[in-house]
């Protein structure tokens, strides 16, 4: 049954939704009497509207679950752990866009507005109790993804990727409504909690089988796992760099608090029907992914076919379909948004006006010119490629350990053969850096000062963070007690 009455208890649960969503369009009405001198206003007040939503996440950080709007909405640990995060890998996506934004004149409050719409409807998805609230926060996050695509209109690139995300999109998002209503029709109610009860005695199961299919191949096209991957490459390349880093780490965090609610909290009691068909999405995105990177010389077309390898990674987690291998999945989730984040930045880097940076011939002789950052973007891939102590390793690790709980060993062991496929061409930036000679004048730094703290700070994060994995794994382990 659908709310009819709001209490002061349900506004106060979702006090940081209403608080975004307010300084969202705040923020956009304050842009529109800003001169384009005066703009770094607005990115200054988008960084201050993130720090005061991670203060109202933080202060009152559930303990337990709260429900508001007749359990439309659910507040617990998993969703202000996944907000956190979000808040966290957004204010960098907003520092190493800004100097990106600039030099290409496409500097504008639309895109810190856009991402703000963007990261509410990610936080009703993560906090979703009903299929109604999580369909509502993933249009809006859908919706806002392909506007910031086509921000760059005079770009060829930038209009066709935009066009492929939203009809591929557009496509998705209705097979996974359509999965819904067969759910609907199964159990004959919206409310998550409410399908688990009745998910396990139906007396439609084929109809509810039926709609969970369909549900998984929504969740692996906003994941970008194999099969359902082609948006993912053609997207990443074609849009500006600075919305490829957005669209490429936060939205995965959103993705996970998505198929946890769906899977886990609305039709659990089958899960030894749809774990089976997450493992073999793990094995087609590992597979597919590492080996068809091999290929790419574009990085951002490596990085997004990395991302493929990684969604495989975070799906054997999912599969195990336990506290355990939740845990491993959001600790996987995480660690991935962090680096996914500071290897879009180093492509953001390099580049200039007129110079996009994003070949990996483009880091040729990185470490003749700039030895520091040549090193940085080294702890990036060691990270990405699972070298221990990095924070990529760990990850792998707790999601491989997952697997192994639940009995599949062969998907732990494809994914470990994976990793070392994987570990060649992320060898490739780091030969080229190193062992190769530059073109011309070679790679250059032009960054402003923001930038480079930030990517410093996000590239140590990946040694410091694996070191004291542990502190991380724990507050996801908070999240899902086993």
């Amino acid at each position: 049954m659908l709310p009819t009455i709001t209490t002061s208890a349900d506004l106060h649960t979702l006090i940081p939704e209403l608080f975004v969503c307010a300084s969202a369009f705040a923020l956009l009405m304050v842009d529109l009497f800003l001169s384009p001198q005066r703009r770094s206003l607005t990115h200054f007040l988008a960084l201050l509207i993130l720090v005061a939503a991670a203060v109202l996440t933080a202060r009152d950080m559930a303990t337990g679950q709260t429900f508001a709007f007749s359990g439309f909405f659910v507040r617990d640990i998993a969703s202000d752990v996944l907000k956190m995060a979000m808040y966290g890998v957004t204010a960098l996506v907003f520092v190493y866009g800004k100097p990106y934004l600039q030099e290409r004149d496409l500097f504008k409050g639309e895109f810190y507005a856009l991402i703000l719409f963007a990261l509410l409807g990610m936080m009703l998805m993560v906090s979703a109790g009903g299929m109604v609230t999580l369909y509502l926060g993933l249009e809006l996050l859908a919706l806002s993804s392909y506007g910031l695509v086509a921000m760059d209109r005079d770009n060829y690139a930038s209009s066709e990727a935009a066009m492929k995300y939203f009809i591929l999109g557009a496509m998705a998002s209705g097979l996974l409504l359509y999965g819904m209503s067969m759910i609907y029709g199964a159990t004959g109610s919206l409310q998550l909690s409410d399908i688990h009860a009745a998910a396990g005695h139906t007396g439609e199961p084929t109809m509810l089988m039926l709609g969970v299919v369909f549900m998984l191949v929504g969740i692996a096209f906003k994941f970008g796992a194999a099969p359902f991957h082609m948006w993912l490459p053609d997207v990443y390349e074609g849009a500006p760099t600075a919305v490829t880093l957005f669209i490429g780490s936060v939205p995965k965090l959103a993705a996970f608090g998505m198929a946890y609610r769906l899977l886990e909290s609305g039709v659990g009691p089958v899960d030894q029907h749809w774990g089976q068909m997450i493992a073999w999405l793990a094995a087609a995105s590992l597979i597919i992914g590492n080996v068809i990177a091999l290929a790419q010389t574009n990085f951002k077309r490596l990085l997004a076919y990395s991302t493929i390898s990684h969604v495989g990674f975070l799906f054997m987690g999912l599969a195990n379909a336990t506290n355990v291998g939740y845990s491993a999945a959001m600790f996987y989730a995480i660690s991935y948004a962090i680096m996914a984040a500071a290897g879009f930045a180093a492509i953001i880097l390099l580049s200039r006006r007129g110079f996009e940076s994003d070949k990996i011939s483009d880091f040729r002789g990185l470490w003749q010119r700039n030895p520091m950052y040549a090193l940085l973007v080294l702890f990036i891939m060691a990270s990405m490629a699972g070298v221990p102590p990095f924070l990529g390793f760990w990850a792998k690790l707790a999601v491989i350990q997952a697997a192994l709980a639940a009995g599949m060993t062969w998907l732990a062991v494809l994914s470990v053969v994976c990793a070392v496929i994987g570990a060649f061409y992320y060898l490739r930036v780091i030969r080229a850096m190193f062992f190769e000679e530059a073109e011309g004048a070679g790679p250059q730094i032009n960054a402003d000062s923001h930038l480079r703290a930030a990517f410093t700070i996000n590239a140590c994060a990946l040694l410091v963070l694996g070191v004291f994995a542990e502190q991380l794994m724990n507050w996801c382990r908070l999240a899902f007690p086993a």
